[in-house]
């Protein structure tokens, strides 16, 4: 035990004893091989958004680029993830924490500034323990706060084909507070199940219908299949059918709200060419009235042109009961049509350019120019979205 001259003096004073130095020694020790398996990364995401032909206003069925982000350059978020992934062993552990920064963090109703919704610019995405228990295969466990275990598209606009999310990402959960496991059944073939407070709602909220608290029974039940076409299958090894479900209360509904989810990724025999489809669907107290429903569906394709060069597009439709996506007629009904040029011209950064046209279906001019003006049919929008992974 090394010891310098200011602690020398003190121990000699008898103001701090020598097993206490090495009992803090110790646990400074354990902190920091705790801490050495751990990493710390993230991301700073950024666009530029333009309206084209009109000012900007009411965009409904956009969950980031609405109106607010409209006709000028904006921080969408910043995320830090400090985790330590789990390993081989049969008894690992680990642990996930996901902060965000900036406006998109609004959208996490996390309970930080003590329910509701989160209007203070910072919220926890994540934060859970994760293990392993030697269970057949190995059964993987995580508790606590974690994303939502369906949907084609993720919180991480850099993970997606598209900068803007699709209408499907729009009616699906984002986040639960509970317990997932997770098991591969065989090599293709994996499962998880969960329960959780809510299926809706803020960090740690509790089920109620109405206002009233809900039975402690009535929790949130969530479970999910993944078939990964084997190698053997020529040129659609590593494509994946998903599908999932997630049923229970929010914080303020009447009744439960069941999220189901279908989506495939699939290979193809052209270099460089992907395909996916994904659809859900989404009834029962998720909108404005109870025993609401709505449906969205989606097809995509990636074509990697050249090693820095890459284009997506994205065809979407939903429907959903009035008051879905706006108040309109009797049914929600928009159509959608997303085109993306990715080019990796720095390291770590990636740069987009992409184009938007949404058209409302029926006779509702839904695309209004402010929040009172009239309206259109269609609306037509350009963005330019750079991310900086670290």
């Amino acid at each position: 035990m090394k010891l310098n001259k200011w602690t020398l003096a003190l121990t000699a004073a008898g103001v701090v004893s020598l097993g206490s130095i090495a009992q803090a020694e110790e646990a400074q020790h354990q902190v920091l091989t705790a801490l050495s398996s751990s990493t710390l990364s993230g991301y700073v995401d950024t666009s530029a958004n333009w309206r084209v032909g009109k000012n900007a206003g009411p965009i409904p069925g956009r969950t980031f680029d609405g109106a607010d982000k409209q006709d000028g350059f904006n921080l969408n978020v910043v995320k830090l993830t400090l985790e330590k992934p789990l390993d081989e062993g049969q008894w690992s552990a680990g642990y996930k924490i996901d902060l965000l920064f900036g406006p998109d963090a609004n959208y996490y109703a996390t309970g930080l500034n003590g329910g509701g919704v989160n209007v203070d610019d910072m919220a926890v995405k994540q934060a859970y323990a994760n293990f392993r228990a030697p269970i057949g295969n190995g059964i993987d466990f995580k508790m606590g706060v974690f994303d939502t275990i369906i949907g084609y598209e993720v919180y991480e606009s850099g993970n997606n084909p598209n900068y803007s999310r699709s209408y499907g990402y729009s009616l699906e959960p984002t986040h639960h507070t509970g317990l997932l496991a997770s098991y591969h059944i065989v090599d293709n073939v994996s499962v998880s199940a969960g329960i959780a407070d809510t299926a809706f709602g803020a960090i740690n909220a509790r089920a109620a219908r109405a206002g009233v608290p809900a039975a402690q029974t009535e929790k949130a039940y969530m479970g999910s299949i993944s078939i990964t076409v084997p190698d053997s299958v020529g040129f659609l090894k590593g494509s994946t059918f998903y599908v999932g479900a997630v049923d229970g209360l929010g914080t303020g509904n009447t009744i439960d709200t069941t999220s189901l989810y279908a989506g495939l990724t699939l290979n193809t025999p052209v270099t460089g060419l992907t395909g996916g489809f994904a659809f859900d669907y989404k009834f029962n107290g998720g909108a404005v009235v109870a025993n609401s429903w709505a449906w969205a569906g989606a097809a995509y394709a990636a074509y990697q042109a050249t090693e820095k060069l890459k284009f997506a597009v994205r065809g979407d439709w939903t429907e959903g009961t009035a008051g879905t996506y706006y108040l309109g007629t009797e049914k929600n009904e928009i159509l959608g049509l997303t085109l993306t040029a990715d080019y990796s011209l720095w390291s770590n950064l990636i740069t987009r350019l992409e184009a938007r046209w949404d058209h409302a279906i029926g006779g509702d001019r839904l695309f209004k120019h402010t929040p009172v003006t009239p309206g259109d049919h269609n609306a037509i929008t350009v963005a330019l979205n750079t991310i900086f992974k670290f």
